[in-house]
């Protein structure tokens, strides 16, 4: 593509007329079981915070997470808007298998995994939705600029998720809002 193409182009987008309300935000919910064998290292990201489990249960899904990218494998999602308390570093060892549905910490940041994989983020809780589907319409659920609100699941309802998810019977609550 020539210099004169590309200019016409950026130029015709610089043109492009934005106004602030006119968008829609979408809000996914999702559900995770936090702490025991789904969030191995919830004692961790506590103890660094300085807080109870229950206390980093509870800051972790107060809020709605902007998706800033999705990127490191299929769906996975960086989530921007971590309350400081619950910044925590990565492990020193990264854990050569991760499960899909992981949520996790990495620093300032919070994301699911999509699928297994190694990784070196510390491990709260686990979903069991699918963020990520080959065989869906549209395999990642979520795009980039859309918002995550985590909310905390009881192990019984978890597996009951779990299973809806595996029958293919399960939809994530999505709210709208103007953004």
């Amino acid at each position: 593509i020539s210099y004169d193409e590309i200019r016409e182009r950026m130029q015709a987008l610089v043109k492009v007329e934005v106004k602030a309300g006119e968008t829609r935000k979408r809000i996914f919910e999702i559900p995770v079981c936090y702490g025991g064998e789904y969030g191995p290292d919830i004692a961790n990201i506590a103890e660094h915070a300085g807080l109870t489990e229950e206390e980093v249960i509870r800051i972790h899904s107060s809020k709605d997470y902007l998706i800033y990218m999705l990127g490191f494998l299929p769906g996975f999602t960086y989530l921007g808007g971590l309350d400081e308390r619950l910044h925590t570093p990565r492990l020193a060892n990264p854990r050569i298998r991760i499960s899909a549905g992981s949520v996790g910490i990495g620093g300032s940041q919070t994301g699911i995994y999509p699928l297994d994989s190694p990784g070196g983020w510390q491990l709260m809780g686990m979903t069991p939705v699918k963020t990520y589907d080959p065989d869906r319409e549209v395999p990642i659920l979520v795009e980039a600029g859309d918002y995550i609100r985590f909310v905390p699941v009881d192990e019984e309802e978890y597996l009951r998720i779990k299973d809806a998810v595996e029958r293919g019977e399960y939809q994530c609550v999505i709210h709208e809002e103007e953004g």
